[in-house]
């Protein structure tokens, strides 16, 4: 895994979400200092799910992509959402991914679990990740694939 000391990702504002924090709703609420800074693609990572209770993480595959809303996270902001995420309990790891948009490549943070995947989401979570996608930007067959993927 490609696991960064929290001070190496410190002085990159920018965050890559993938589960609920694509919604900027909900991020508005958890950062309020931290506005998008659009939306693109991550290449060699899938969504999966991992975790108690299962939620939302990525892992490597060379072949697949990640739809992300990227945010200008402050500095006042950034431990709210570490605390939220989990981060200074080991729950998550911050790494550095490189985000392709349409104004080209940005290097930005995300948060991967570093525990077991294999876990199903319940129905409600997965609509609330599909929910989530729609309201950060996500094409159309992007949501669908969310909602349509099992659920436990």
């Amino acid at each position: 895994m490609h696991a960064l000391s929290r001070t190496s990702v410190a002085t990159m504002p920018l965050y890559a979400a993938y589960g609920p924090n694509l919604d900027p709703a909900r991020m508005l609420e958890r950062c309020p200092r931290s506005p998008v800074a659009g939306s693109g693609w991550v290449t060699g990572w899938r969504l999966t799910f991992g975790g108690v209770p299962v939620s939302a993480t990525v892992v490597e595959a060379a072949a697949e992509q990640v739809f992300v809303t990227i945010y200008d996270v402050s500095p006042q902001d950034e431990p709210t959402l570490d605390a939220w995420e989990k981060a200074e309990s080991g729950m998550e790891q911050k790494i550095k991914v490189r985000v392709q948009t349409l104004e080209g490549a940005q290097l930005a943070w995300w948060y991967v679990s570093p525990h077991y995947e294999g876990g199903l989401p319940t129905p409600q979570y997965l609509n609330q990740l599909a929910e989530a996608a729609e309201a950060g930007g996500a094409p159309t067959e992007y949501v669908t694939e969310l909602r349509t993927r099992p659920t436990g």
